[in-house]
């Protein structure tokens, strides 16, 4: 399964049809909109008006997972959970995968190609959650970012594209705040009670509950932030933990230890709920 750039098609390159992708092996579907599988990650998605949640913003997209529409409306009838192609998309946030993004005339979008389909470049699944769409079901949802970001009136040069490594690294912001935040539990995670002791001194991240950002916009608060260890912060951002409003953790047992010293916005939290269905 290839992964990546295809030998000989450069961003910017067009389609007629569904037929002439696949056959490049730009997306080797004729229907789907996810090429990928679970263990793996994903190939490449299009993005042609096939579900009203969709953002297309041009270098960032919250893109809609597959299933639970209806064919004939177009409507969402059903949830949709993180299995097949969609876990292929988490598996491609997890492992920091690049995925090919093809963009359809039918989309919603100034960016969309006048007719056929346009090749799009690399975009990185920056990260995912699963929340109510616009039709009242659950939907899986992915925040892509371009590699290297484009706008629509630079030329794209002919020949293949260029070829260059990368490396994928998880950004741990440390503001002010988020210095406060660890100070207040001298570095100590709230939900596991682990400190780290490195050789240069303790060490946490700064978890923000709702994050920071499009779609999300949450704020860089004290009230909007906890102080986990790395291990508990990924859980967190990952939606594999979630906490109630009386910080009884959801998806394990225990309680997140609190401070008088640091009053945790309650909306904050039950935004991090929605993200994740719960």
């Amino acid at each position: 399964m290839p992964i990546g750039e295809i030998a000989g098609v450069a961003p910017g390159s067009t389609f007629a049809s569904r037929r002439e992708l696949y056959d490049a092996g730009v997306h080797r579907a004729l229907q789907a909109g996810i090429v990928g599988a679970a263990p793996t990650g994903a190939e490449s998605v299009v993005l042609s008006g096939g579900y009203v949640d969709d953002q297309d913003l041009g270098n960032e997209i919250v893109y809609t997972g597959r299933g639970g529409r209806d064919l004939a409306s177009g409507r969402q009838i059903a949830d949709q959970i993180f299995d097949g192609q969609n876990q292929a998309l988490v598996t491609s946030c997890l492992q920091g995968l690049p995925v090919r993004l093809v963009r359809g005339a039918d989309g919603d979008s100034a960016y969309s190609p006048m007719q056929g389909y346009r090749y799009d470049g690399l975009y990185r699944v920056e990260s995912y959650w699963h929340e109510r769409g616009l039709d009242g079901f659950l939907v899986c949802r992915y925040r892509l970012v371009a590699d290297q970001p484009t706008t629509p009136s630079q030329t794209i040069p002919a020949g293949p594209a260029t070829r260059i490594q990368s490396t994928v690294l998880r950004i741990v912001r440390d503001t002010g705040v988020s210095r406060k935040v660890k100070a207040l539990h001298n570095f100590y995670c709230q939900m596991c009670e682990v400190r780290l002791d490195c050789e240069g001194g303790p060490y946490a991240e700064a978890a923000h509950i709702r994050p920071l950002g499009a779609p999300h916009h949450g704020p860089d608060v004290i009230g909007n932030i906890l102080c986990l260890c790395p291990n508990d912060h990924v859980l967190f951002d990952n939606g594999a933990i979630s906490i109630a409003d009386d910080y009884q953790l959801i998806g394990r047992s225990g309680r997140l230890r609190v401070s008088h010293l640091h009053e945790i916005d309650p909306a904050q939290l039950k935004y991090h709920r929605k993200m994740w269905g719960r």
